[in-house]
């Protein structure tokens, strides 16, 4: 045996975490495009994994593979878009339903499969989809079922296996265990991959690249960029680096300082650039046109897309400065594959689609990788595994446990908008929205706008306002189920207060402004204040603290939304569940502090969505 699988990416959002489940199950693994030939991997490897992705498999748009790999006689394990093409490719049908599933969904498994060997025969899955099988192709049975559609077909004479969901995630509670019972139960490996020392490859890759020139790293002050800068550290002499923290001006509440004494406290010197005006007024191109000015830009993708280019042309400004030549100085990064993925980057996927632009990775970025001049040794790692790599280089818990804090900060905390957003569907959907409700618990559609992932693809759609009894089950279960019904939806969230009633039609004016910051600014003071009295800052992963132009009926004000989020590798997760994983006494102190301390706020709300079906981040 070759003891390798191949696995082929259609454009998944977590293709890259089937690659390093197979390395943990020590299983060699190498992430393939889509169309590789059959050939190619007749020669190579012992298993296919055939990923998830954000298209249709009868669609136009679908990736082009080679029908013969259905034929080389090796298993094959198909995981959602996967085990539809698994399907359609030997006889099968693949339909879209009334009925999608994003998230945590239940599923019943034949407990006789090889590939469910030893798991109960009941189990949560994270499923993000839209298609689903219909008639099976001659030959398969289903193994798995969920909400009456089928979640697992195999064919065990063949040794072809497909899953509707996502094993390789941490939200499908015994995927690792499926995986394990695929490349060992039913491929026969034998488990002899380790893993090579991961931080003497990235010191490798940080000398061989660099030289002796220098090296500028944009240092925020989260993990990443830390981590980042302790590896150029360790892996270059102190006079090649250039540490810089630029204030954007969305930093959080005296952050700046904090950022520079905490990395101070560790050895490196750190030069605090206040650019925040570059940003208020930062431009960029955008399909051939001149933006506006940043302050004045409501859309999300341009706001990051404006901040990251910014970040690049202040950096090019800090080189001068400091009397170097830009085009012998490379830019460090503290870029993971999350990021890559979310962004839709050639480095991670072919085919993902964009979720969402992350300022390290905008056009202008990718114009300097190609350039040779940017170097990246964090770009194969997820959240979890830097946070490893950070302690072996001896970074304090203080740093290394930090919750992350985006680059382009408060900016795509705030929801900017300058009229109400709502569809011709509006009116139609609250009535819908009603049938999904008991008597004590109100839903009404939100007039805004947050991102999703759903069907490994972005959305951008409606938030919708659950008030009125805290029953967090009956609240948690109906935003599993909305989204799941009504695709315009893809986050919810608990409004704390009285019931809301009638239709919520009016936002408040935002932009970027210095008062709309100042006012996050403070809310999110709050929280981080009693995140840390109740020694939460570790149990939850990351806590996002949101402005919103709501006002719930009062004129000029907006609200704050809380977004607790448990995960380990940042791909996937789940909202805390208050009186299980947050105290409720801790939720109740955020929100009547806020509306006492923050002026215009009306509401506190907390988001109850796992991701998919929403982002991390709302925007």
């Amino acid at each position: 045996m070759h003891e390798k699988v191949a696995i082929l990416d259609a454009g998944a959002q977590y293709g890259k975490v089937i690659d390093r489940r197979c390395r943990e199950l020590k299983v060699a693994s190498d992430l393939l495009p889509f169309h590789t030939p059959a050939s190619v991997l007749q020669q190579k490897y012992d298993a296919l994994i055939l990923s998830g992705g954000p298209q249709s498999v009868y669609g136009q748009d679908a990736p082009s593979y080679d029908p013969a790999i259905f034929s080389l006689g090796i298993p094959i394990l198909g995981i959602c878009y996967g085990m539809q093409l698994l399907n359609r490719a030997t006889g099968g049908t693949v339909h879209p339903k009334p009925l999608r599933e994003d998230g945590p969904c239940q599923i019943d498994i034949n407990t006789n499969s090889v590939l469910f060997a030893g798991l109960p025969s009941q189990q949560t899955v994270l499923m993000s989809h839209g298609d689903s099988v219909d008639q099976l192709a001659d030959g398969f049975t289903v193994s798995g079922t969920s909400n009456g559609l089928v979640a697992a077909i195999e064919h065990a004479g063949k040794r072809l296996y497909g899953v509707q969901f996502h094993p390789e995630v941490d939200l499908t509670e015994h995927g690792k265990t499926m995986l394990s019972n695929f490349l060992y139960g039913v491929v026969g490996f034998s488990g002899t991959y380790t893993s090579e020392n991961r931080e003497q490859k990235a010191l490798a890759y940080i000398r061989e690249t660099v030289g002796t020139k220098k090296v500028l790293v944009l240092v925020s002050g989260g993990v990443d960029s830390t981590v980042c800068a302790a590896l150029l550290r360790k892996g270059l002499s102190p006079e090649q680096i250039h540490a810089v923290h630029i204030d954007n001006g969305f930093m959080r509440l005296d952050e700046s300082q904090h950022v520079a004494t905490a990395l101070r406290n560790i050895g490196l010197e750190l030069q605090v650039v206040n650019a925040s005006n570059d940003f208020y007024q930062g431009t960029t191109q955008i399909d051939g046109k001149q933006t506006q000015p940043l302050v004045h830009i409501v859309h999300p993708e341009h706001k990051r897309r404006i901040i990251g280019d910014t970040f690049m042309r202040v950096a090019d400004r800090v080189i001068t400065s400091l009397g170097l030549c830009p085009e012998d100085v490379y830019l460090a990064q503290g870029t993971l594959r999350p990021d890559l993925i979310e962004s839709a980057s050639h480095l991670a996927s072919g085919n993902a689609a964009v979720i969402k632009t992350h300022h390290n990775d905008t056009a202008l970025v990718r114009e300097l990788r190609k350039q040779g001049r940017v170097i990246e040794p964090l770009q194969d790692y997820h959240k979890d595994e830097v946070r490893v790599l950070g302690k072996e280089l001896g970074l304090p818990d203080a740093i290394v446990q930090r919750q992350p804090f985006p680059g382009p900060g408060l900016a795509i905390r705030i929801l900017c908008s300058e009229q109400p957003y709502m569809t011709p569907e509006f009116a139609a959907l609250n009535e819908s929205l009603a049938t999904f409700t008991p008597a004590d618990i109100s839903a009404t559609l939100l007039p805004v706008q947050t991102v999703g992932v759903q069907g490994d693809g972005r959305t951008y759609s409606y938030l919708v306002g659950l008030s009125g009894a805290r029953n967090w089950d009956a609240l948690f279960s109906l935003a599993q189920a909305i989204p799941k019904q009504l695709h315009a939806v893809n986050r919810l969230v608990y409004v704390f207060g009285d019931h809301i009633s009638g239709p919520i039609t009016e936002i408040t004016l935002t932009h970027l402004t210095p008062d709309v910051i100042q006012q996050l600014q403070h809310a999110d003071a709050v929280v981080h204040e009693e995140l840390v009295r109740h020694t939460l800052l570790q149990k939850l992963s990351q806590v996002p603290v949101v402005s919103f132009p709501v006002p719930f009926g009062v004129q000029g004000n907006r609200s704050i939304g809380i977004r607790t989020f448990i995960t380990n590798d940042f791909m996937v997760g789940r909202p805390a569940l208050p009186g299980r994983d947050i105290p409720e006494q801790a939720l109740d102190t955020m929100v009547d502090r806020i509306l006492k301390e923050v002026p215009g706020i009306s509401r506190v709300c907390y988001d109850l969505t796992s991701k998919p079906p929403g982002t991390t981040e709302w925007e």
